[in-house]
């Protein structure tokens, strides 16, 4: 009688690359408990509230060790404005499905996003 040996991972040694089937769409926890929230917090900081970081980055400057007292109203409209998008739905759904993109692609091709990025920098 064989064993069979069971992995952590969902099909890890399957695909072109040996690192995950880039068709699956099953989300682990770690990837649904932080790197899915970490991408909206990155998305919202620099797509959806630009003018609250920057407003928040202009007094922090400005201010020096006196921050914590002076920014206090910038940084709530910061924490406010993040806090909006991260308790919608419609943008956790778009976030999920560029993460499951990004995973599929890194998958198919064994290349990560940000080597990617880099490297189309660095060629321009």
């Amino acid at each position: 009688m064989t064993e069979v040996k069971r992995s952590v991972l969902r099909n890890s040694r399957a695909g072109p690359h040996g690192v995950g089937d880039p068709n699956d769409t099953f989300l682990r926890k770690v990837e649904k408990d932080v790197l899915i929230p970490q991408k909206m917090r990155d998305k919202a900081r620099e797509e959806k509230c630009v003018k609250e970081v920057q407003e928040f980055n202009t007094c922090c400057k400005n201010s020096s060790f006196l921050m914590v007292f002076k920014c206090r109203d910038v940084n709530t409209a910061l924490k406010s404005c993040l806090e909006t998008w991260f308790n919608d739905p419609a943008f956790k759904e778009e976030c999920t499905q560029e993460y499951l993109q990004e995973r599929s692609e890194y998958r198919r091709t064994g290349i990560p996003v940000k080597s990617k990025r880099t490297r189309a920098v660095s060629t321009s």
